[in-house]
């Protein structure tokens, strides 16, 4: 079977599925619900299938190829799904954060992944994995840039807003040279108006979200969720009532920030601060 029609090269290996499943099955003349019918699943699994969201069961691949007389192409396929290109305990906030409609984070010590510029993440991969090998890290870095790309979609979506500690943009990570590039892309976003962001100064003290990472995402169609991180670990929530008290933190942290003006005034000044020192 040749590759599908119309892919992106940046597709994912799900997405690349979901696109190919999507085309076979256009060609055969089969709606989703047609399909799900003849592979014995729903026609909503099959839709989740085509738009990358769902993996699908080794046994429903082989009736997807029967149904559509793809031979074991579908079957075969399944194996490019494993491919890791995040921790396990990231890989389903990574999805999650292509299908978001609103992303809102907050970040205490490091400039969050989707707006890290190339060589910001280069240096935190190669501080906190020492040891990998360079072809490694570069790897990590084309698929933390590769999320990016979620800022380059159509009509301003996902809409996003980071609040991040003054820390974040204190700590030299990579020398005053990078620092000073990752805070000048901050402010260019910022004065762009595709991210908002502010800024929690360090006189502001105590607050609720200072001592983790938080990001909360909404959907068009699904539940909000917030994913939390800590040192070599994570988790996604998707419990309301838990997403709720992550909000209401969420919500404090903004309170304490400065202004979304005087964020930017502040990001200027310190790139401005880092271009001196070098």
């Amino acid at each position: 079977m040749g590759s599908a029609r119309g892919a992106e090269p940046t597709q994912s290996p799900r997405e690349f599925y979901g696109e190919e499943l999507r085309i076979r099955r256009e060609d055969a003349g089969m709606t989703q619900e047609q399909l799900g019918e003849r592979a014995f699943c729903s026609g909503s699994l099959i839709a989740h299938y085509e738009a990358g969201r769902r993996k699908p069961p080794s046994d429903v691949a082989m009736r997807l190829d029967d149904a559509l007389g793809t031979g074991t192409f579908f079957y075969r396929m399944r194996r490019t799904l494993n491919a890791v290109r995040f921790p396990d305990f990231f890989a389903a906030a990574a999805e999650a954060e292509q299908r978001a409609t609103v992303i809102e984070e907050y970040a205490a010590t490091l400039v969050p992944g989707i707006l890290q510029t190339e060589a910001y993440a280069r240096a935190v991969f190669r501080a906190y994995q020492p040891s990998r090998p360079p072809a490694e890290i570069d790897q990590l870095v084309v698929n933390r840039r590769g999320r990016a790309r979620i800022l380059d979609k159509a009509a301003g979506q996902p809409r996003v807003w980071v609040i991040l500690s003054e820390n974040v943009i204190r700590a030299a990570v990579g020398g005053p040279v990078v620092m000073g590039d990752q805070v000048a892309a901050l402010a260019r976003l910022a004065q762009s108006g595709r991210v908002q962001v502010q800024v929690v100064p360090h006189g502001a003290g105590a607050h609720a979200t200072m001592s983790s990472m938080l990001s909360l995402m909404r959907f068009a169609e699904e539940p909000d969720v917030a994913y939390v991180e800590a040192l070599h670990t994570g988790w996604l929530e998707d419990d309301p009532a838990t997403v709720q008290k992550y909000r209401y933190s969420y919500d404090l942290a903004r309170a304490a920030a400065l202004s979304l003006s005087a964020s930017h005034h502040l990001l200027e000044a310190v790139a401005e601060e880092y271009a001196r020192d070098h």
